[in-house]
């Protein structure tokens, strides 16, 4: 009896160590970054790609969701291509990630860049990011019905500032120019929070920017808001007072922009789990949850099969745009 006893002992002890291995090798198997995280901004200084990141990198350390930090580097030379080609060239590098605006598709398209955002790893779509039509608080012009009617009676003398050329805020310009007949001179800048104090300078004469690029001169009365360019109001404090295109023209012009993130191509499945489930954790934050009202943007975070398939779509209403404008590359 006592000899069973004590290979019932020894058995259970060998099943307990082996558990316990098992349970050691899946812990040392969940990845987690060993140094400090690139987090790539193609996009200027003050711009809605720039502020995000760097909102969401403090929040990262904040709930401890790293054992690294995720630090900001702007890239954003050649209409974010700059940015873009790091990253494309940081293959299986999981240090290295990268928040992504509709320049991911607008840049290859409009400049022949070798790179698609197929050559990146699709992490996860943050939000989608509204524009209005803005022009300068001291502008005689008290709707977008005023504004637009001014600039069709006299061809190309009034400019529209914008981040970026043949990028979103000139797709949106010519979407203007199309369903109005008129024409904007158009002014290109590094980034929207260039555009905006352009804007507040009387530098240029309106911008479509969004919403967190102009909210702050906004609030100071530097800047008025005439239109929101979508089909829906947003429905957000404050947002929910600008009229939609539609409701102040009669037409209805509609265009909303990615905020997403991707990882460098070729990085690990366990790599990919570890930032979706760092990036879902911040978007349940009430830190997120506040900035994304305040900023009027639009909660959408998508991942997985779901996000590849949106971006499809995506991508192919971009071309299809651009193609209307003349954008595409020769």
């Amino acid at each position: 009896m006592k000899k069973r006893f004590i290979v019932w002992k020894i058995g259970a002890a060998m099943v307990f160590s082996l558990v316990l291995i098992a349970f050691s090798i899946g812990t040392a198997a969940a990845w987690q970054p060993s140094r400090p995280v690139e987090f790539i901004c193609p996009g200027g200084t003050g711009g809605g790609a720039d502020q995000m990141s760097r909102f969401l990198s403090p929040l990262v350390t904040k709930y401890k969701l790293s054992p690294k930090p995720f630090i900001v580097i702007n890239k954003s030379g050649g209409s974010g291509g700059e940015g873009f080609m790091y990253v494309k060239d940081k293959a299986k590098d999981p240090h290295v990630i990268i928040i992504t605006l509709d320049n991911l598709f607008t840049t290859p398209l409009s400049t022949g860049l070798p790179f698609s955002w197929r050559d990146m790893t699709p992490l996860a779509r943050l939000a989608l990011d509204y524009f209005i039509l803005w022009v300068n608080a001291e502008s005689p012009y008290k709707t977008a019905k005023e504004y637009l009617d001014a600039v069709k009676k006299e061809p190309g003398k009034f400019n529209m500032g914008g981040t970026g050329t043949n990028q979103e805020d000139q797709i949106i310009t010519v979407q203007m120019e199309q369903a109005f007949g008129l024409k904007f001179g158009y002014v290109p800048f590094k980034g929207g929070g260039t555009v905006a104090v352009e804007l507040v300078g009387k530098h240029i004469d309106s911008s479509v920017n969004n919403p967190a690029e102009a909210v702050s001169h906004w609030k100071a009365k530097r800047l008025r808001a005439l239109a929101t360019i979508d089909s829906e109001r947003i429905h957000l404090p404050l947002y929910d007072t600008v009229p939609t295109m539609k409701e102040a023209t009669g037409v209805d012009i509609s265009y909303m922009m990615l905020r997403g993130i991707f990882g460098a191509p070729g990085i690990t499945k366990d790599q990919q789990e570890y930032y979706v489930n760092v990036l879902k954790k911040v978007t349940e934050t009430p830190e997120w949850k506040k900035y994304i009202s305040d900023m009027g943007l639009k909660g959408a975070f998508l991942t997985g099969p779901d996000f590849v398939k949106w971006l499809e779509e995506k991508e192919n209403i971009t071309k299809d745009l651009m193609a209307k404008g003349n954008l595409l590359k020769k």
